[in-house]
């Protein structure tokens, strides 16, 4: 009985940890607003959030990404897995000035969308024969990924001098 009481105690530390782990890793971004888009009788509504970061290596790009998010009384205590829905839009806002090296595929963007396993990312490439930033989103899992995308590209052009 006593070896029953320690493995879930355990199991309860384990779950707390966890879930501080997935709430306090999350990006620092802004959210930028969000829709109702199923109601649910207990629990927080399934919404669309939008969300808007800026790009950490290239100064003068701004990106918003939309994403499903669960609702209902797992998505309200963090346990719900969204779904891999998610949409990006980057645009210059400013004049393009790069803040270090930097490759292709390196991720600029990333959210866990369940408690451990599946997460959404947002990875850079460089057009250099079109002089394009690239960026493109996706989910992917611990074992398999999501085939659902979304791209956005930004010329890198000059900006008026004010």
């Amino acid at each position: 009985m006593k070896r029953v009481g320690i493995m879930v105690g355990t199991g309860i530390v384990l779950i707390v940890v966890f879930s501080g782990w997935w709430i306090f890793s999350r990006p620092e971004r802004g959210t930028t607003g969000s829709v109702s888009t199923n109601f649910r009788w207990l629990g927080p509504n399934d919404k669309i959030v939008v969300d808007g970061f800026n790009d950490p290596k290239v100064q003068g790009v701004a990106c918003h990404i939309s994403r499903a998010q669960t609702g209902g009384v797992k998505g309200a205590m963090g346990l719900a897995e969204d779904t891999s829905d998610a949409s990006i839009a980057c645009r210059q806002v400013g004049p393009i000035q790069f803040l270090g090296e930097f490759k292709d595929g390196e991720r600029v963007f990333d959210e866990h969308r369940s408690l451990v396993f599946k997460t959404l990312q947002v990875v850079r490439f460089f057009d250099r024969e079109r002089n394009v930033l690239v960026y493109v989103s996706y989910s992917d899992r611990v074992i398999a990924g999501s085939p659902q995308n979304s791209i956005s590209t930004v010329p890198i052009m000059g900006w008026p001098a004010p």
